[in-house]
């Protein structure tokens, strides 16, 4: 099943964002190495700037799917206003399997 983490930035965190990038970019490569990254990318705001994520992953159970999004580096270094793990279904312009 994919879920979906819609991740929202602490505001005046884009330091933390940045500092902590090379860990997170190193964590979603090993999810994508695993099959487990469907997608990912950043948030941006008025300005272009990043100040939230967008991750979708596959998992067993939405306990499973919360577990990877607490482990994110970025949520570890306290970046995250919020996260909400959702259920979601791909339905248009899914790559082929």
């Amino acid at each position: 099943m994919l879920f979906a983490f819609v991740c929202k930035d602490k505001p005046g965190h884009l330091n933390v964002r940045m500092e902590t990038r090379p860990e997170h970019v190193d964590h979603l490569n090993a999810l994508n190495a695993a099959g487990t990254l469907k997608m990912a990318g950043p948030f941006l705001d008025a300005e272009g700037k990043p100040c939230g994520s967008l991750v979708i992953v596959e998992a067993e159970t939405i306990e499973a799917a919360t577990a990877i999004a607490d482990s994110d580096p970025y949520a570890k270094a306290g970046l995250f206003a919020s996260v909400e793990v959702q259920p979601f279904n791909w339905v248009f312009n899914k790559p082929e399997a």
